[in-house]
């Protein structure tokens, strides 16, 4: 499960990274939650790389009331194909998430210690996603999205037993191109990041509270701190 995850990049470098038409400010983002607003990548009108703010939770588009819907922050990539929440976003709404970090916990309740996982490079890479659009009666609209999950490597497998898709550059295009690529297809893409990809810090607590913020929660944890 990817619950908590960080996108502290440039949002220069986040554009030039995944070749968006437009772009936008943002703030580093060292703590996204569930329910908050994140960018992702996806296909525009015309074909072309677009940037957007959606909130990470999806709302399938036939949900009655959104209000009493669990969002789905994950999407099993062993079942994605079967489960008529993410079927259809499968097949006509894919898009990148990009993130240069997430967090997993190990330990008991009320004592669990957060690990940070970062790419070697320290560069922004994409996570897996599906996206979808919801509108009620009354014209009320909402954008969402939800990160696709596997099995774990061999690092995140000390701490976690799911970590997210994390999709290489030369990937990219095909998961966007939903016309000329289809979910059967592109769900062989979804497999364990390689063992080398990413390293793994230990983090303070701070990181446990989701209204938590600021480059400090990714301060590496001094050997024997519990903070």
């Amino acid at each position: 499960m990817c619950s908590r995850y960080s996108l502290t990049s440039p949002h220069e470098a986040v554009r030039a990274t995944f070749a968006t038409s437009n772009g936008f400010e943002f703030p580093p983002r060292y703590n996204i939650a569930p329910s908050q607003p994140a960018v992702i990548v996806r296909h525009g009108h015309k074909g072309e790389r677009e940037m957007t703010l959606v909130r990470w939770g999806l709302v399938p588009s036939w949900v009655k009331d959104v209000k009493t819907f669990t969002m789905l922050i994950n999407a099993r990539s062993e079942t994605v194909l079967e489960k008529p929440s993410f079927r259809a976003a499968l097949k006509y709404r894919r898009c990148l998430v990009p993130a240069d970090g997430f967090y997993e916990w190990q330990g008991p309740a009320g004592d669990k210690r957060p690990t940070l996982f970062r790419s070697r490079s320290n560069a922004p890479f994409a996570f897996a996603g599906i996206w979808e659009h919801w509108m009620d009666a009354g014209g009320s609209e909402l954008e969402s999205m939800a990160i696709l999950t596997t099995t774990p490597n061999s690092v995140v497998a000390t701490v976690h037993d799911r970590m997210p898709v994390i999709l290489p550059e030369t990937a990219h295009a095909a998961w966007l191109d939903v016309k000329g690529h289809d979910a059967a297809e592109v769900a062989q893409l979804l497999e364990p990041a390689p063992d080398d990809f990413l390293q793994a810090i230990q983090v303070g607590k701070a990181v446990n509270s989701s209204r938590a913020e600021g480059p400090d929660l990714q301060r590496p944890l001094a050997a024997g701190s519990l903070l």
